[in-house]
């Protein structure tokens, strides 16, 4: 199902009509490979062996797309954006999900030309209150390393089978599909090289839900309500309840008003 080579990507990708002027990929450092039709993006990274330093799966349609906790992610071929990011360089100590999130959030803002997108955590990307994208990060441990895959899905023209479900039908953005993946690329392998304290309030002035009330599940299992106050450098939810502060490392929160 290979539609194209790496090298015929990596250079559909950085064409002038396909990216911002003079922002290029660095080709010495980066595998892409794109397919028509593919189970997962990230499964197909969990398959491969890295030979750069980053390895870019793309694929038209998944048949296996998924989200956190396993869940389902539509993946039809109508122009969306599924895409993995790998890589053996040590990223583990990096909220990895959260700065993917806040990556794809620029990006999308950048393209549109206005600030639009907003964050849930801890890797909802929103807009209108309707989730449009979501990172799912897994990892694989080898014997002298560990791989970090980074799942990014952005439905540009889906259709809505979910109420909470959004995409960006209304910029119609179907020609700028690889423009957007190019700006994310480069977007996340200098956030890699260089991640800056400036990171964490951006992503905290990008939150839907800074300072309101949410609902903490394990699960399906509802365990209490709380106020979203903050997150810290790891990327951990700080909530407050009655009882004071506490830190949430993993989980699902459900917002009120939020899909």
């Amino acid at each position: 199902f290979k539609q194209k080579t790496a090298y015929e990507i990596s250079a559909c990708l950085v064409g002038s009509e396909m990216c911002i002027r003079d922002r290029n990929l660095p080709l010495e450092r980066v595998n892409v490979e794109v397919f028509k039709e593919i189970d997962s993006t990230n499964d197909e990274a969990k398959r491969i062996n890295i030979e750069k330093e980053f390895h870019i799966i793309v694929s038209d349609k998944q048949t296996k797309g998924r989200g956190r906790k396993g869940k389902t992610w539509s993946s039809p071929n109508s122009g969306n954006i599924y895409m993995t990011i790998c890589t053996n360089k040590d990223i583990s100590l990096k909220p990895i999900s959260l700065i993917s999130g806040l990556i794809c959030k620029k990006a999308i803002d950048q393209l549109l030309d206005k600030p639009i997108i907003m964050l849930k955590w801890p890797n909802d990307i929103l807009l209108k209150n309707k989730k449009i994208g979501g990172i799912l990060v897994e990892t694989e441990s080898k014997v002298l390393n560990i791989k970090t895959i980074v799942g990014i899905g952005i439905n540009l023209n889906i259709k809505k089978e979910q109420s909470w479900w959004g995409d960006l039908s209304e910029f119609k953005l179907d020609e700028e599909r690889n423009k957007l993946i190019n700006l994310i690329l480069l977007n996340f392998i200098s956030a890699i090289d260089n991640l800056d304290a400036k990171w964490l309030d951006q992503w905290k002035n990008s939150c839907v839900h800074i300072n309101k009330e949410v609902e903490i599940y394990d699960g399906e299992r509802f365990v209490k309500t709380a106020i979203f106050k903050d997150i810290d450098n790891q990327g951990n939810a700080i909530i407050e309840t009655k009882n004071g502060r506490e830190k949430i490392i993993s989980g699902e929160i459900s917002i009120k008003g939020i899909y």
